[in-house]
């Protein structure tokens, strides 16, 4: 009895197995029809409202967006809105190129930073800020001062370039050296309520940096946000404009065939404009992308491109040791007397020197005092005071248009008594009285 029932177990066993085999055939026989996708199913939820606009080419657009690198040079003014924006719409790898740390009078525009990073490098702010906002991007920073010397090895790799800095050298520096590696550039800059915006060397044809400005502004008339002052919201929305425009590039918007060279500006006030204007091809003649090239990688690597020699720098040193009294001994041997029997001229802006002031300081700008052209009855006018013998003190913001404005009055003006104030008011403020509002 026990032997039958036994013999039953095994040939249900046997036919179990049997079976199983037959359907393990069966299953291998037929396609896998496990779809693959090209994102994940969080950057699908992260994406999908870009995605499903039709003109960023759905899925494929946005896998070009992940495949691609871009490098942001400068996480000032500019990079700050460009930089989240191209982090959000989710580039592949976000390289971000500053030396500069973080100061409190660049949080009322650069607003990837905040009060708790000040002293911090820009870059490293920029990068703690992107990488909470989007995982899935790779940040990577560079905090050195880009120059001749490590800007190839830098740029290598990266697809396009954004110049968010705010000198002709370093623009000048970034678009020669885009050429040479065939490197789109997204050129930008702001100042005061205005910016400006193009794109440089597209597809390794378009105009570069040089075939719109072969010859570099004067640096007397280059001005900073530093010395010019900037609206956060209009230089903000330039940044912006920037991340479109690499956006555009990287899901091939732009074309060989529709792509012209352009030029747009923006201004802030008192209405907001913008114009964009048609500007001119690839030049021929063109130094760095035209017929016969001298700008070639081994020119700008070996130093024998120069830059500043190219661009110039202002020279401010106008004025001899003699000519010249430190904020300590201004205070203690002229601000510091019972009577004032001397003449105190404040050379800034007239809308700085509202901001702060030294009491008893007369207020003539720079400018306005080049355009009396030496004229001591135009000078009586504003310092009725003044006289031919009358010892003249002079101060700006940081003690360098003071020195220019020394030097007009001692050889425009033929006053024989006139010194500069080295440092300037802010110098003072830092050194002798920080109870005196610094802007």
């Amino acid at each position: 009895m026990v032997s039958e029932v036994n013999q039953d177990l095994i040939n249900e066993l046997a036919a179990l197995k049997l079976e199983n085999a037959r359907l393990r055939r069966q299953v291998e026989s037929q396609p896998t029809t496990v779809q693959e996708y090209p994102l994940s199913l969080e950057e699908y939820r992260r994406y999908g409202r870009q995605m499903i606009v039709e003109d960023t080419g759905g899925v494929q657009g946005q896998v070009r967006l992940k495949n691609s690198k871009v490098l942001v040079v400068g996480a000032g003014g500019l990079g700050c809105p460009a930089l989240p924006y191209l982090a959000g719409a989710g580039i592949g790898q976000i390289g971000i190129v500053d030396n500069d740390i973080v100061d409190t009078s660049n949080l009322h525009r650069q607003v990837l930073h905040d009060s708790t990073k000040v002293g911090m490098l820009k870059c490293e702010s920029a990068k703690a800020v992107l990488n909470k906002l989007n995982p899935h991007v790779n940040v990577v920073t560079y905090p050195v001062r880009l120059n001749y010397s490590n800007a190839f090895d830098i740029f290598d790799g990266y697809d396009y370039v954004l110049d968010c800095t705010d000198t002709p050298l370093t623009r000048y520096l970034i678009s020669d050296v885009a050429v040479n590696l065939g490197i789109t550039v997204v050129s930008a800059s702001g100042l005061g309520t205005e910016g400006q915006l193009t794109v440089l060397n597209f597809n390794n044809t378009g105009p570069c940096y040089r075939c719109f400005y072969p010859i570099p502004p004067n640096p007397m008339s280059v001005s900073s946000c530093q010395e010019g002052g900037v609206i956060g919201p209009c230089i903000g929305l330039v940044g912006t404009m920037m991340a479109v425009e690499a956006i555009k590039l990287i899901i091939g918007i732009y074309t060989p065939e529709n792509f012209q060279p352009f030029l747009t500006l923006y201004s802030g006030f008192p209405q907001q404009t913008l114009r964009t204007f048609k500007m001119r091809g690839r030049q021929s003649k063109c130094i760095c992308c035209g017929d016969n090239r001298s700008i070639t990688r081994a020119a700008i690597e070996s130093g024998e491109i120069n830059y500043e020699l190219f661009c110039g720098s202002r020279n401010y040193n106008v004025c001899s040791p003699d000519e010249r009294i430190t904020v300590n001994k201004f205070k203690d041997e002229y601000y510091d007397r019972t009577t004032q029997d001397y003449v105190l001229l404040d050379v800034r802006p007239s809308h700085h020197y509202e901001i702060s002031h030294f009491p008893d300081a007369f207020n003539i700008p720079v400018k306005k005092l080049k355009d009396m052209h030496g004229s001591m009855a135009e000078l009586q006018k504003e310092i009725p005071s003044i006289k031919e013998d009358s010892e003249v003190l002079v101060l700006c913001r940081y003690g360098n248009d003071s020195q220019l404005a020394t030097r007009l009055l001692k050889d425009e003006f033929k006053l024989p008594n006139v010194k500069d104030i080295q440092g300037g008011f802010f110098r003072y403020i830092d050194e002798v009285d920080s109870s005196i509002p610094k802007y």
